[in-house]
């Protein structure tokens, strides 16, 4: 089973850059999808579901922000909305179907580059989430959460490490947090695979950072540790360019 993460920056304008195409040439079983800056009505959905999609759409109540999806050629048996947290839910940053042998959540966690009232806003969601996911698990042992976790975890991560060490995305609080994340029992499946440096999944618009790969790596697959036999592979693919992020892939057995 192969499953896609994509933060594309706007749904609509990576319609118009081609996505609709590249969807139906790599033709994932499950497609997650984070930053839509839409509503459902606004995009027409028979592009997707005459691929053979049914689609899970959480977007922000605020128009042209955040909001994630879910595309997924199986109907899952159930699908949740949000976390139940409405300050993060009203967002549309959590997603989650659940399946007949693993869930899966599409997350768009906050950023905090914007200023210090969304550095804090960010650092409560990461709190808040960490005991969230705790208690999922107790209910669903095999989970995959995928998304833009907007946090370079290691300096392996990040094109320029020093520079951006004050930098939001790359603070040790929120590098601390992922370590704690995977402690509490996951696995970054891309770097289970791969530990070569250069492997980024976000770029900034500015300064030709694309062309000179000065990127960061801020979208993940983690997956809990009972799956890990499970694990296939995990791919990033820098050359896709809708957005200003890439897709990454998770394929499991």
């Amino acid at each position: 089973m192969k499953i896609y993460s994509y933060n594309v920056n706007g749904i609509r304008s990576a319609i118009n850059k081609g996505f609709i195409d590249w969807l139906k040439t790599v033709s994932p079983d499950i497609l997650c999808l984070q930053e839509l800056k839409a509503h459902p009505g606004q995009i027409n959905e028979k592009d997707f579901t005459r691929l053979g999609y049914k689609m899970y759409w959480h977007p922000a109540e605020k128009k042209g922000y955040s909001g994630v999806a879910i595309l997924s050629r199986k109907e899952p048996e159930h699908v949740e909305y949000g976390s139940g947290m409405s300050q993060y839910d009203k967002e549309g940053r959590i997603l989650r179907a659940d399946y007949n042998n693993f869930s899966l959540m599409s997350l768009y966690i906050p950023s905090g580059s914007s200023g210090e009232e969304r550095q804090s806003f960010k650092m409560k969601f990461l709190g808040e989430f960490l005991s969230y996911v705790a208690n999922l698990k107790q209910r669903k042992k095999n989970l995959i959460i995928s998304g833009d976790f907007n946090i370079c975890h290691r300096p392996i991560d990040i094109h320029n490490p020093v520079s951006n060490k004050n930098s939001s995305g790359f603070l040790p609080e929120e590098r601390e947090w992922v370590t704690q994340f995977l402690q509490t029992g996951f696995i970054d499946t891309f770097r289970f695979f791969n530990d070569q440096p250069h492997q980024y999944t976000w770029w900034s618009f500015r300064s030709n950072a694309r062309s000179k790969n000065l990127g960061w790596r801020i979208d993940y697959h983690m997956v809990t540790n009972e799956m890990k036999k499970r694990l296939v592979q995990a791919k990033i693919f820098m050359d896709i360019k809708h957005s200003d992020h890439c897709p990454i892939l998770l394929e499991i057995n």
